[in-house]
């Protein structure tokens, strides 16, 4: 099935419980403009502003379902006069009925359309009047065998830009005396290394110079260091953009956070540089401290 990634006007509808909402995060994570529970009637007014900002303006998604109670009924209408107009797709997310009523009966809340009746009854309402709409989508989405990882991944997949990093990495440098970063998720120590600050004529210097760094990554272990964390990693990272984790962050220490981290950071940033799907930044957190 094609996206609609050529688009810049994405509308989210669907059964409730089938997962809009995490469609809509994952869109968001993508760099789209999300408006939720938006009433068909303005949906007209925020595609002439889509217009209007020349593609100054990021990807819209509209999100549009039943809790607009009346105001619904114009949707189908609404969608089909859009649509003519280009560049507008519409996303529809759908389970089966028994599988909605268990995800309505975990969280414990009521259909938006049960009113006295049962789930069940809500449910084959809301079905009833998205029929015409689930028929028209550009794009459908069947998530009863889905977790909601997979559901954003799936949707990820489908309206990423191509070429699109899809999880982001950043590699830390910092010094232990100084603590360690908050928000980690993985840390490498390098203080098995010899630390440069001993050479007179290097402890000026950082990581960042070609001395330091040819220095700290010709000691013994440094290279099979590298060699085995960075394929350890990718592993770690393709699992990480499956599983639709979009960032993560590897910190690497020496004692003032100056010269061995900072070298060992860098270069491994360089190795993983070519993991597909994945953006590398590198921060020296402690570089520049007394």
């Amino acid at each position: 099935m094609t996206a609609a990634n050529e688009g810049e006007f994405l509308i989210v509808t669907g059964m409730s419980g089938a997962g809009r909402t995490t469609a809509a995060n994952a869109l968001e994570d993508l760099g789209w403009y999300v408006v939720d529970n938006l009433p068909p009637q303005i949906l007209r007014p925020l595609l002439d502003l889509t217009d209007m900002g020349g593609g100054s303006l990021p990807k819209i998604a509209a999100v549009v379902d039943v809790r607009g109670r009346n105001l619904f009924d114009d949707f189908p209408g609404v969608a089909r006069l859009l649509r003519s107009r280009g560049g507008v797709k519409v996303l529809f997310l759908d389970a089966s009925d028994d599988v909605l009523v268990r995800r309505f009966e975990s969280v414990r809340r009521p259909h938006p359309l049960q009113g006295d009746g049962t789930l069940l009854e809500g449910i084959q309402r809301e079905r009833s009047r998205l029929g015409p709409v689930r028929e028209a989508a550009d794009v459908l989405i069947d998530t009863s065998t889905m977790n909601i990882h997979q559901l954003a991944t799936q949707v990820s997949e489908l309206f990423a830009e191509e070429g699109a990093a899809r999880h982001k990495l950043t590699i830390i440098s910092f010094g232990f005396k100084y603590g360690l970063p908050t928000d980690v998720d993985l840390v490498a120590d390098m203080r098995f290394l010899p630390n440069p600050f001993w050479k007179e004529e290097l402890r000026n210097h950082t990581g960042q110079d070609a001395e330091v760094r040819d220095y700290v990554l010709s000691r013994t272990g440094a290279t099979e260091f590298l060699d085995a964390y960075a394929a350890a990693l990718r592993p770690v990272l393709e699992g990480y953009q499956r599983e639709n984790k979009s960032h993560s962050t590897v910190a690497i220490g020496c004692t003032g956070g100056k010269h061995r981290s900072v070298a060992t950071a860098e270069e491994l940033a360089r190795r993983l540089a070519d993991v597909p799907g994945v953006a590398v930044n590198v921060r020296h957190r402690d570089l520049g401290r007394e």
